[in-house]
C-alpha cells in the first residue's frame, strides 16, 4: 500500500507567515494533530501539538487537545 492510496481528500497546510492564532485555529476546526507549513509551494517545516504546548497558553493548548481528540 502507498501513501497516496491512504490519503483522503484535499491536504491541509498553512502557509509560513501565518500566526499561531490561525493555526490553532486550523488544526481546532479541522482536529488535526500537525499541520505542515508551506512557503513559496515547498514544504518547509511541520507544526505539531506539542509546538503549540510550548508557545501557547495552557487553557488554550487544554481546549485544543479536548477538540482534537474528543471522539464523535
Amino acid at each position: 500500500m502507498t501513501a497516496g492510496q491512504l490519503a483522503q481528500g484535499k491536504p491541509i497546510t498553512t502557509d509560513a507567515g501565518v500566526g499561531t492564532d490561525q493555526v490553532l485555529r486550523a488544526m481546532k476546526e479541522r482536529r488535526i494533530r500537525r499541520l505542515p507549513v508551506i512557503d513559496n509551494h515547498r514544504l518547509v517545516g511541520m507544526i505539531s501539538e506539542a509546538d503549540l504546548t510550548r508557545r501557547r497558553w495552557e487553557e488554550q493548548v487544554g481546549h485544543f487537545v479536548e477538540v482534537v481528540c474528543a471522539t464523535t
